[in-house]
This record gives structure tokens, sequence and C-alpha cells, in this order.
């Protein structure tokens, strides 16, 4: 199982897929990154030499990915909550920020209503 970015990255997949496990790299970028690095896409990942992954690694160090990445946006979010922007006080409540319904959905965001049984009571059960 190769390692890169200190992230082990799954070695039955193919490459171009198996570096979209990387937080901050998607098809696009992976595809970006392995043409840059001269490897083939198409190579599982556990078929991948030594001086394949140090290239891929080298590339990848170009890039603001995993802790880095996830820093700047978590960064990006408090100063948006210190403004006090319509955005800042949406992540403070912990609700859709970007303009979806809230009416229904966003079950994740306001949490799930506690659903009851109709028509079962306490007294019904003796």
């Amino acid at each position: 199982m190769p390692r890169i970015l200190g992230v082990d990255i799954p070695s039955s997949k193919k490459v171009v897929y198996a570096l979209c496990s990387l937080y901050g790299v998607g098809l696009q970028r992976s595809n970006r990154v392995l043409k840059e690095a001269g490897v083939d896409g198409d190579k599982r990942a556990r078929d991948l030499t030594t001086s394949e992954v140090s290239r891929i690694q080298r590339v990848l160090d170009k890039l603001l990915l995993e802790g880095d990445l996830r820093r700047k946006v978590n960064d990006d979010i408090d100063r948006l909550m210190r403004i006090r922007s319509y955005r800042g006080r949406r992540h403070q409540v912990k609700l859709p920020a970007r303009g979806q319904r809230t009416r229904t959905n966003a079950r994740t965001a306001r949490g799930g209503i506690k659903r009851r049984t109709v028509g079962a009571t306490a007294k019904d059960q003796k």
C-alpha cells in the first residue's frame, strides 16, 4: 500500500482514482498530477515503483493539500464567523451556508426530528 503525503492510498484501485483519497485531490487534479509526473493512470497503485511514487510526491508537494488545506479552510470559516458575516453566522448555528432551503430537507444540518409511532402509548403496552 503506497504512502503519499502521510496517507495510505488504496492499493487495489487504479492510481488515478487512488489519488482521490487525498484531501484536496479530485479526478481532474489527479489526472494533471499524473501527467506532470509522467505516470500511467491506468496502473494499479500496488504496481507503482518507488521512483514513480517519489515523482508523484514531488508534484503533490507543490500543491496545498491534506493538513495545510484543512487548516486553511477552517481558518477561512473562523474568519467569516469572527467578522459576523452572513455565511459565518450560518456556520455558527450549523445551517446550510450556500442558499439551500431549510423548510424541508437539511436534516443533517438541522438534526432529525424525533419520530414516534402513532397510537402506541405507555398505558397501551401494559
